[in-house]
């Protein structure tokens, strides 16, 4: 591992990736957390749960990629293996607007903390395969359903031939790490998605993604920022007409990569190089030692 200074392609100062989020829950099943107030009584089919959460493949998920098209911007979406196979249109299509698709898990709630390594390397297996067959290529990433990975998932996916996992919270910028079947990229995951602000006004998201970009790009370059869509619930007009303005907003800026997952695997695993340790890249700016 080189040991020199990390920097992004071209000398970019910030590079910003945005995730979209397609999912699924097992029948009957609505999401965890949702825009009601009330909650049903154990026992009682949540029908308008479940048809909130299904609005990411019918509606959500177009909408999201009309929105990236316009803005010149490719994302990473991450796709529930079981929404490709009720959606198939929409899987073909991320891949064919130019998007990364990535593993996700089967179901939302099949989380992989809670199997058995063959299991979840089974399931790993099984999402896979059914995203290359309906969508036309196999992922090249992963992203666990809620960060619940474990022990065994990125040996998992770099034995699948897979160049990057998505699930990391304790870094700022990717890293390369070695597996038991070769080497992987860790990304890291948003620290501030949409569902956030499922109860509250999209306008937050605003607030959130210019305050920290604007710090980043003034004080932390080489920088990385996530920002992270769920078709339900960012695919509706109210969250996308914010983050469309979150995005107007970070393109008035030069050397600003906006890019996807694929990309900064590649660009890592090839340049080979390391980031800096956080005390040496916040002391650094202070002129400290």
């Amino acid at each position: 591992m080189k040991k020199g200074t990390f920097a992004w392609p071209k000398g970019q100062r910030v590079a910003v990736a945005v995730t979209v989020m397609l999912e699924q829950w097992s029948e009957g099943k609505p999401p965890p957390w949702g825009v009601q107030g009330t909650s049903l009584k154990p026992g009682t089919l949540d029908r308008g749960g479940i048809s909130w959460g299904t609005y990411g493949g019918k509606v959500g998920v177009w909408r999201i990629m009309s929105l990236l098209a316009r803005n010149n911007v490719r994302g990473t979406f991450g796709v529930n293996a079981r929404c490709a196979e009720i959606w198939p249109q929409a899987a073909r299509a991320i891949v064919k607007d130019g998007h990364d698709i990535a593993g996700h898990g089967y179901l939302q709630d099949h989380l992989l903390a809670y199997m058995t390594p063959p299991e979840e390397h089974d399931s790993i297996k099984k999402s896979l395969a059914i995203l290359e067959q309906v969508s036309g290529r196999r992922p090249q990433g992963w992203l666990s359903p809620v960060l619940a990975w474990t022990d065994h998932t990125s040996d998992f996916l770099a034995e699948e031939g897979l160049s990057w996992h998505g699930d990391w919270l304790d870094i700022d910028l990717p890293r390369v790490k070695t597996t038991k079947n070769g080497p992987i990229a860790y990304i890291p995951a948003s620290d501030f998605t949409d569902s956030r602000v499922a109860r509250a006004s999209p306008q937050i998201l605003w607030d959130v993604y210019k305050e920290t970009f604007d710090y980043l790009y003034l004080r932390e370059a080489p920088a990385y920022l996530c920002l992270t869509l769920h078709c339900h619930f960012g695919g509706r007009p109210l969250v996308c007409a914010v983050f469309d303005k979150i995005l107007k907003y970070f393109s008035q800026f030069p050397d600003v990569w906006f890019t996807t997952h694929g990309e900064i695997a590649r660009w890592v695993l090839d340049e080979d190089i390391e980031a800096e340790t956080h005390a040496r890249r916040m002391l650094a700016e202070t002129g400290a030692s």
